[in-house]
């Protein structure tokens, strides 16, 4: 079983910037991906950012330029730093977890992004 914790969610305003942070813990292969789902109220879940074992990254193209997406593989741990926020960037977001050869996938409980004035 992988456990995920999401961190780094608040409030900020238009042009701030927030740092999201998602701690794997339990049982971690090599070769998983990461990443980061959102939903906005009344919206379907949609894919924000994904990052591979070895470092290959895919981002939405509202987010294309202001999110980037890291990891750092000792500490089973995924980040996005997301600036330049914008209100339609309001949402839960969402961290996951992808092991290819299993199959399976674990989600974070998310984190409320609020950007508002």
């Amino acid at each position: 079983q992988v456990q995920l914790v999401e961190s780094g969610g608040g409030l900020v305003q238009p042009g701030g910037s927030l740092r999201l942070s998602c701690a794997a813990s339990g049982s971690i292969f090599s070769s998983n991906a990461m990443g980061w789902y959102r939903q906005a109220p009344g919206e379907e879940r949609e894919l924000v950012a994904t990052i591979t074992w070895g470092g290959s990254t895919n981002y939405a193209d509202s987010v294309k330029g202001r999110f980037t997406v890291s990891r750092d593989n000792a500490k089973n741990t995924v980040y996005l730093q997301m600036n330049s926020l914008k209100p339609e960037d309001t949402a839960v977001y969402y961290c996951y977890y992808y092991y290819p050869i299993s199959g399976m996938t674990y989600w974070g409980k998310g984190t409320l992004v609020t950007v508002s004035s």
